[in-house]
């Protein structure tokens, strides 16, 4: 019988292999970000291509990594962190006189609680522009008005100001 030391090494080295793969494949960061994209009238819809074109590479120390299906009117950074769409229907807690807002570097924001959704934080509407932008934070950023200036100079550049 022929004893063969190639065989031993080489199973190792094929396991250690097919581990490395399967942690890569399970990591948090190859997780695909998914987002509804919005329908805007066509006015709207090229408000949103600009705004796209100008939004920044990194929001609250997050990465841009867009969600699928790939679209000009969605933008997200970091795994999920920060959702933005652009072009999303009015609220209907706009027409609430309880509810709460904000404004961030110039861009007022509708502030909404999301629940029942996993990693569900807050989720902020701009106010007194031409087409609506939603951004959806997840819990890291519950208190964190952060992403919002980050993302404020391009939506104050991009989207107009309406009364």
């Amino acid at each position: 019988m022929t004893f063969s030391r190639r065989r031993p090494l080489c199973l190792p080295a094929a396991a250690a292999t097919v581990l490395v793969s399967a942690a890569v494949g399970c990591s948090p960061t190859d997780a695909t970000v998914r987002a509804a994209v919005p329908s805007p009238p066509p006015a709207e819809a090229a408000l949103c291509r600009a705004l796209d074109e100008e939004l920044p590479e990194s929001v609250a120390g997050q990465s841009r990594r867009d969600p699928q299906p790939a679209s000009e009117y969605t933008a997200a950074w970091g795994d999920g962190a920060i959702v933005l769409r652009c072009g999303v229907p009015r609220p209907q807690a706009m027409d609430d006189p309880q509810s709460q807002g904000l404004e961030a570097n110039g861009v007022g924001w509708l502030v909404e609680e999301r629940t029942g959704e996993e990693g569900a934080g807050p989720r902020f509407t701009t106010t007194y522009r031409t087409t609506y932008v939603e951004v959806a934070l997840d819990e890291r950023y519950a208190h964190d008005a952060g992403p919002l200036a980050g993302l404020a100079e391009a939506v104050e550049k991009t989207i107009p100001a309406s009364l």
